[in-house]
C-alpha cells in the first residue's frame, strides 16, 4: 500500500499513518476475530433497571461519533441491529488504552466488553472495561454522517449507504424478512421450493429480450432465462404437485424506476386448482406478510397515498375497464382505426403499426393501470397477452386469468395454467410466428406426457417490496444494481479534508 502524494490534507495518507503508528506499537488494527456476546439490540432488551446487578457483554460495531470529556469520554458503535452507547474513564479502562481509544477515527470498528447501566438520561450504555481495534476504516464516512442523498453515490456504494442511512438498512433487512416470510407461508401450505437452470437454450416462458452468452463447453448460445415458468410446469408433470421458486431473471430491456432488466421473481404451481384459487393464495399470502413482517395492513405508498391490503380486494374484468376508461361501451367491435382515433381524443400516444390487441392493451397500461392504486383482481385479460393460458368457456377471446394491481403496478400475474398439448403448441406457433426455431419442443413433448389442471403465478419480488415498503425506485429495493462502469480516474479519486 502506497500513500497518496497528492495532497498532504488527503484523509486517506492521514489515516494511513495512524495505521503505520498501530502496527508499529505492536496492535494488529485488522483483527481475525471478537467474542461478541450481544448485539446492540439484545444488550439493551437484556438491561433491567429495577435489577440491582451488572450485567456484564461484549460488542463490536462502527464508531459513529464521539464526545471527549477530558478523563472520561462517551462514544456510539453500530451493529446490524442499530447503535449503542458506551462509556469510558480513563482510571477504569486503564490510561494507555484510554488514550489510544480517544485517537481513534469515526468509522473504525472496535470491540468492547463491560457492564451494562443507565445514564441519567435513561439510555442503556456499556461501560468500557477492555476493548480493541478490530477493523482500522481507512476511509472517512460521507458528509460528516449527515448521509448520502444523491442516488448514483448510493447505488455505486451501497455498503456507505447502509452505514449511514438508516432508511436504507431498514429496506433492506425488511426485503430478507419478507422472503422469509413468504417461504414459510408456502412451506406451510405443502409448496417444495426447487431451483431450475438460469442458463436456457431457448427463450421462453415470456415475451422479453434475452441477454446472450456463450457456452464454451458446448460451443452455442444459450440465454439468461426471462422466466422460471417452463422449467416449473415440466415439474408438474413429473408429479411434483406444488412448487416454487424464487429466482433472479433477465431481460435486455429499459431501465426505470419501475424495471430493471436483473430482478428477482417468485413463481409458483399448484395442481388441481386454477386462477381461483391462486385469487385466494395471493390475497393470504399478503396479509401474512403484512401480520409478521408489517404488523399492519394499511401501508403508504411515495406519494404518501394509504393503501389498505387487509380488506376483500376489488374484482373487475379487463373488459370493463377499458370500456370505463373510454367511456365507450362498443370498444370492443371497433376496428384498429377507430380505436386508434379513440387514442388521440383520450390525450395518449400510440404506435399505429401495432396489432388491434396491442392498442386496447397501450390504453390499458396509460389509463387504467396507473390509477389502479387500491388492490384490484383484473380478470379475463385478451387472448393474446398469453400464449400459457386456459382460454374462457364462456367467452374465448379472453383468458382465465388475473392481473393483481397495486399503487398503479402490476404485482402478481396468476392463470388456469393451459394444459391441452395441442392448443399450446397452436398458441405458441401464433405467437413465434414463422420462427418456428423458438418454440420449445422439449416443453410441448413434457406436456404430452399429461400436465394436470393447475393454477400458476408469478410475482416480481422487487415491485413487492416496493409496495410494501414505500420506496420511490425499484434500485432502492435491489441491494447492488447494474450502473454503467465509471470511468478510471473517477474511482481512483479519494476524498479530501474539507
Amino acid at each position: 500500500m502506497s500513500k497518496n502524494p497528492d495532497n498532504s490534507h488527503d484523509l486517506f495518507s492521514v489515516r494511513l499513518g495512524k495505521l503505520e503508528k498501530l502496527r508499529s506499537e505492536g496492535v494488529d488494527p485488522f483483527r481475525a476475530n471478537w467474542n461478541q456476546t450481544h448485539t446492540s439490540a439484545t444488550a439493551k432488551a437484556l438491561y433491567k433497571p429495577e435489577k440491582d446487578n451488572e450485567i456484564e457483554v461484549s460488542l463490536a460495531g462502527r464508531i459513529t461519533n464521539m464526545n471527549v470529556m477530558g478523563k472520561a469520554m462517551f462514544a456510539k458503535i453500530q451493529d446490524r441491529d442499530g447503535k449503542i452507547q458506551i462509556y469510558a474513564k480513563r482510571e477504569e479502562l486503564g490510561e494507555e488504552a484510554y488514550f489510544k481509544l480517544r485517537k481513534h477515527d469515526i468509522g473504525d470498528i472496535i470491540g468492547v466488553s463491560g457492564p451494562l447501566f443507565v445514564t441519567k438520561t435513561g439510555e442503556v450504555t456499556v461501560r468500557a472495561l477492555k476493548y480493541a481495534i478490530v477493523s482500522k476504516s481507512m476511509r472517512p464516512l460521507p458528509e460528516k454522517w449527515h448521509g448520502l442523498s444523491d442516488a448514483d453515490t448510493i447505488y455505486r456504494n451501497r455498503h456507505l449507504d447502509l452505514i449511514v442511512n438508516e432508511e436504507s438498512r431498514e429496506r433492506f433487512k425488511k426485503r430478507s424478512a419478507i422472503i422469509s416470510c413468504i417461504r414459510r407461508f408456502l412451506e406451510e401450505r405443502d409448496f417444495m421450493e426447487v431451483e431450475t437452470s438460469t442458463l436456457h437454450h431457448i427463450v421462453g416462458g415470456a415475451a422479453a429480450r434475452p441477454f446472450v452468452t456463450h457456452f464454451n463447453a458446448l460451443d452455442c448460445d444459450f440465454y439468461l432465462r426471462i422466466a422460471l415458468e417452463l422449467h416449473l410446469k415440466r415439474l408438474l408433470v413429473g408429479g411434483f404437485d406444488r412448487v416454487f421458486e424464487i429466482g433472479r431473471v433477465f431481460r435486455n430491456e429499459g431501465l426505470s424506476r419501475r424495471h430493471n432488466p436483473e430482478f428477482t421473481m417468485l413463481e409458483l404451481y399448484q395442481a388441481y386448482t386454477d386462477h381461483r384459487g391462486m385469487m385466494e393464495l395471493i390475497h393470504s399470502m399478503v396479509q401474512t406478510i403484512c401480520k409478521d413482517v408489517l404488523g399492519t395492513t394499511a401501508i403508504t405508498n411515495s406519494e404518501g397515498e394509504e393503501i389498505e391490503l387487509g380488506d376483500q380486494w376489488r374484482e373487475v374484468s379487463y373488459k370493463q375497464l377499458i370500456i370505463e376508461a373510454t367511456e365507450d361501451p362498443d370498444w370492443f367491435s371497433r376496428s384498429k382505426e377507430e380505436k386508434l382515433a379513440a387514442t388521440e381524443k383520450l390525450g395518449i400516444q400510440v404506435n399505429p403499426e401495432l396489432e388491434d390487441y396491442e392498442v386496447t392493451n397501450n390504453v390499458f397500461e396509460k389509463l387504467v393501470e396507473p390509477n389502479l392504486i387500491q388492490p384490484t383482481f383484473v380478470t379475463h385479460v385478451l387472448k393474446e397477452l398469453c400464449p400459457l393460458a386456459k382460454l374462457n368457456e364462456e367467452d374465448p377471446g379472453v383468458l382465465d386469468v388475473f392481473e393483481l394491481c397495486i399503487n398503479g403496478q402490476e404485482i402478481a400475474p396468476a392463470y388456469s395454467e393451459q394444459n391441452d398439448p395441442f392448443v399450446q403448441k397452436e398458441m405458441f406457433e401464433a405467437q413465434v410466428g414463422e420462427e418456428t426455431q423458438n418454440l420449445d419442443h422439449e416443453f410441448l413433448a413434457a406436456m404430452e406426457q399429461g400436465m394436470p389442471p393447475a393454477g400458476g403465478m408469478g410475482i416480481g419480488i422487487d415491485r413487492l417490496i416496493i409496495l410494501l415498503t414505500g420506496a420511490a425506485n425499484i434500485r432502492d429495493t435491489i441491494l447492488f444494481p447494474a450502473l454503467r462502469p465509471e470511468k478510471k480516474e473517477e474511482t481512483e479519486d479519494r476524498p479530501k479534508e474539507e
